[in-house]
């Protein structure tokens, strides 16, 4: 990713946490605990970051840039991978 996609990934995570709870079109959950941050990025692409709640802290498990309008199972599958480790 390129310095203005980074950065406008990192003010819409800085949003979440700051402003957590928060709803569409920001935040949306994912189910079993997992949320995504939804970034619409400058360079007309959309960004996705995965993440969880844990002890009070939002964690971020895994981020992509989205290539189809359904969030890839494999990506799905590998932030509740890293939940789970979080959890032990």
């Amino acid at each position: 990713m390129n310095n203005p996609d980074r950065h406008a990934v990192g003010l819409d995570l800085m949003r979440a946490q700051w402003r957590w709870p928060v709803g569409m079109p920001l935040c949306r959950p994912m189910g079993e605990g997992l949320w995504e941050v939804r970034s619409s990025l400058p360079s007309d692409r959309i960004a996705r970051v995965l993440f969880c709640i844990c002890e009070g802290q939002m964690v971020a498990l895994h981020g992509f840039i989205k290539k189809s309008r359904a969030t890839p199972a494999a990506d799905l599958e590998l932030a509740r991978k890293r939940m789970k480790e979080l959890e032990k």
